[in-house]
């Protein structure tokens, strides 16, 4: 695994890029060496596990860099508001691969929109591309934190990368 450092005095998009991308890098590995059952495995009073947690950052990447900005995606097949549930046909290679379409989506998003560029969020509310950008790093280092902590509970694993 490639470890993504940020440059320390690079263009701006580059620097967003670089850091959404290390913790979406991060949120896979949290999967790595699993089974489907330790992927769905509640640990928490209120259910959370790995697999729902990838769900709902494939979902929240369509909605916010898609949507937003009025860019085509596939569909999600199941109701947003639902994304954090797991059902019996989502095993770990489905959700694995829409987050990765998800991300290519976005990235697509990203690289055809300026920093400045404006899109309607879901509540209505102008946001530029910078604004999205910001808010999906802190929302995917969010959950890859609550990651950490389940994949520890799992097995032990803890940090941002694989020891090498």
């Amino acid at each position: 695994m490639v470890i993504r450092i940020p440059p320390l005095a690079g263009p701006e998009k580059d620097t967003l890029l670089v850091s959404i991308n290390r913790h979406r890098d991060a949120v896979l590995w949290k999967l790595e060496g699993l089974d489907d059952e330790q992927v769905r495995r509640p640990l928490t009073p209120s259910g959370t596990n790995l697999l729902s947690l990838v769900k709902h950052l494939a979902a929240v990447e369509y909605g916010w860099f898609c949507e937003t900005f009025g860019r085509e995606h596939d569909p999600l097949g199941f109701d947003p508001e639902q994304d954090l549930e797991i059902g019996p046909d989502d095993t770990t290679a489905a959700i694995v691969a829409l987050y990765g379409r998800a991300r290519t989506a976005a990235d697509l998003a990203i690289n055809e929109v300026g920093l400045d560029g404006l899109g309607k969020s879901w509540d209505g509310e102008t946001v530029s591309m910078r604004w999205v950008l910001v808010h999906m790093i802190e929302e995917t280092a969010r959950h890859a934190g609550h990651m950490d902590i389940v994949r520890e509970l799992i097995d032990g694993a803890t940090g941002s990368y694989p020891e090498s």
